[in-house]
Formats: structure tokens, C-alpha cells, sequence
């Protein structure tokens, strides 16, 4: 059975969005200086990635061990 959608809450209905709008488009493009305001058209822009959500890499357990050793050595120095 499926959630009534009054019950959500505020933060799933914002995502993450996979289209820019131009002004934003042109800001990137502008930032990397791949466009010139001057010379270039504002149609027909070049398509510009959006940001992606990246997941961080787990530590293993022995890398948390020599962590915790290396803070009790800086420690007690």
C-alpha cells in the first residue's frame, strides 16, 4: 500500500534537478570560458552536465583501526 501524498513530506517533493535553465546554463559556460557574451548567441547553447550526487567510498574496518591509532599517538604527544 502507497502513502497518501498529504502525509509526505515537504523535503520529497524538492529533488535534485537535471535540466538548467539558461541563465544558469550560461553562468557555467561563462565560468569555464566557454562562453563570451560579446560573440556568442544565447540560442543554441551547448549542453552543460548538471551535479551529480556521489557517494563516498566506505572505509574498511583495519583502516578505522589505524585511524584510531594514529589519533592516540598524536595524543598523547
Amino acid at each position: 500500500m502507497s502513502i497518501h501524498s498529504s502525509l509526505r513530506g515537504a523535503d520529497t517533493l524538492t529533488g535534485e534537478r537535471s535540466v538548467l535553465s539558461r541563465v544558469e546554463r550560461i553562468a557555467k559556460l561563462t565560468k569555464a570560458g566557454r562562453f563570451d557574451a560579446e560573440k556568442d548567441s544565447v540560442l543554441g547553447l551547448p549542453k552543460v552536465r548538471t551535479k551529480f550526487k556521489v557517494a563516498g567510498a566506505k572505509k574498511k574496518k583495519e583502516d578505522k583501526a589505524e585511524d584510531a591509532a594514529e589519533a592516540e599517538t598524536k595524543a598523547k604527544a
